[in-house]
């Protein structure tokens, strides 16, 4: 008897599954975002990487980034983030090192030191706890910013959780991330490391064969204003920062998810 119950209740359960989807299915299909072919499923990472301003390009592993000497820091850092990236893994966290990948020597650590400033990553280490080669590579100096304390620990710290959360919910995102270098900014260290005045992140997913993206331009400072409120248009980011993000994409493509702000549409559908 207990048997048939239970094969009884999986039946009913299964039926209540299929349901869901259908519905799931109804509410999609009147979705207007950009619907995208088989081929751009099959791309890879390197199909999203942005124009490198410095043509000094790093792969590594799990991430690659741009390079820029004059401000000893990189431009930006790409990586793909796939759900429960940021498992529950105990590191020790390793000493930050030089890269020696990069040509013209990336900047020293001790140029932090009592500067009053963060060793900010770009490439969150929390993101690459999936092994421990993932998650000791995020500790070249090539993938730091300075930051402010309240800055790293407060509406950075919150974006990136939020970005780990998006990650899990649409089984992965393409992350592209970096402070924005500009003129005049100030210096610490003897290299002169550059102090943003901004941060940003630009996030791009495929969800049910449709293309997404958001971007995120945070000024240098704690806020407790929500995240939706530092929500830009890449077009926007592009033209402060003099990067082309998503330039390999289709013309047609490109232009419908870069002029695009939507909160709403990219958390909720």
């Amino acid at each position: 008897m207990k048997k048939c119950l239970t094969i009884l209740i999986f039946f009913f359960w299964m039926l209540l599954q299929l349901a869901c989807r259908e519905q799931s299915n109804f509410t999609q299909e009147k979705d207007v975002q950009v619907e995208i072919s088989e081929e751009f499923i099959a791309w890879k990472a390197e199909d999203f990487f942005p124009t490198s301003t410095t043509n000094q390009i790093i792969h590594h592993n799990y991430y690659t980034l741009s390079y820029h000497e004059e401000h000893e820091q990189a431009e930006w850092v790409a990586y793909q983030l796939q759900p429960n990236s940021s498992s529950t893994s105990d590191f020790k966290r390793p000493y930050f090192v030089e890269d020696p990948k990069v040509q013209t020597a990336s900047a020293n650590w001790r140029n932090y030191r009592n500067s009053g400033y963060d060793k900010g990553h770009l490439c969150p280490a929390g993101d690459m706890k999936f092994s421990k080669q993932a998650y000791d590579d995020t500790f070249y100096t090539s993938n730091i910013s300075p930051q402010k304390p309240d800055f790293n620990a407060g509406v950075w710290n919150r974006l990136e959780q939020k970005v780990r959360y998006w990650a899990d919910k649409y089984n992965g995102l393409f992350v592209v991330t970096g402070g924005v270098l500009e003129p005049n900014l100030k210096t610490i260290g003897k290299e002169e490391v550059s102090v943003p005045n901004a941060f940003y992140k630009v996030l791009l997913r495929n969800t049910d064969d449709k293309l997404r993206a958001i971007a995120f331009l945070v000024p240098h400072e704690n806020s407790e204003h929500p995240l939706y409120s530092f929500v830009v248009s890449i077009d926007e980011l592009e033209k402060r920062t003099g990067i082309d993000f998503f330039h390999q994409l289709p013309d047609d493509v490109e232009k419908k998810i870069e002029e695009s702000k939507d909160y709403k549409e990219w958390s909720f559908k």
